[in-house]
């Protein structure tokens, strides 16, 4: 096809691909406002060393996923469950959770997902303060030289995880656009074979056309 029948084609059927756009973009829509909002609270907490010793920061480095594993025991969820009295087993809570090691900055970062933002904020935080608190407890025990600390960065903050309705939108436009040019082309293809006028078969075979045979009056069909 020529670029001017390609024109013809969007002039003529444009409005299938407007229309396919509209549905899914509205569909995204409804779809983003029926969803129950989740938010995710991240906070961080830094490893600290009670000297700058290269043994000892190789040290903290390998035994930073070891803080990150008591963190993330049950044991510690349900201490997290009875300091805020949530009403839930330590594995429910656990799933909505994330704990992740970060060895070269010496950061655990505690992510707490959960409809109530503000909720979320207090599960990250209480969850940080223990790993604060089970490190004084360890360092009672150690040398002042040999001790690690661990100190909360900032207070927790939740932002919107989901539902994301610029990305829904997005999304939604994109596949009603693909979906109403599937169908224009789909109704091309069926009508490529439909001898609308003269001129289409003139273009279609490069052939001049030097007569055309009247259509036979109903009337004389039936006689």
């Amino acid at each position: 096809m020529r670029i001017q029948d390609y024109i013809s084609v969007l002039r003529r059927r444009g409005w299938i691909i407007v229309v396919a756009v509209i549905i899914t973009c509205l569909s995204a829509f409804i779809f983003s406002k029926l969803q129950i909002p989740v938010y995710r609270s991240s906070v961080n907490v830094s490893i600290q060393l009670a000297r700058p010793d290269f043994g000892l920061t190789q040290t903290a480095k390998q035994l930073l996923r070891s803080y990150a594993s008591v963190l993330w025991s049950e044991k510690r969820a349900d201490m997290v469950i009875q300091t805020l009295g949530l009403y839930m087993q330590p594995v429910d809570l656990k799933s909505n959770v994330k704990i992740v090691a970060d060895d070269s900055l010496l950061v655990i970062e505690i992510d707490v997902d959960n409809p109530d933002g503000d909720l979320a904020n207090d599960i990250a935080n209480t969850w940080a303060q223990l790993l604060v608190q089970w490190r004084d407890e360890q360092n009672a025990r150690q040398d002042k030289e040999d001790r690690v600390f661990a100190e909360v960065i900032d207070p927790a903050s939740y932002r919107l995880l989901r539902p994301k309705l610029s990305v829904n939108l997005a999304a939604g436009a994109f596949l009603g656009l693909v979906l109403g040019t599937l169908v224009v082309f789909v109704l091309e293809w069926l009508e490529a074979g439909v001898i609308h006028n003269p001129m289409t078969v003139e273009i279609d075979t490069g052939l001049t056309v030097i007569g055309v045979i009247p259509p036979i009056p109903s009337s004389k069909t039936k006689d």
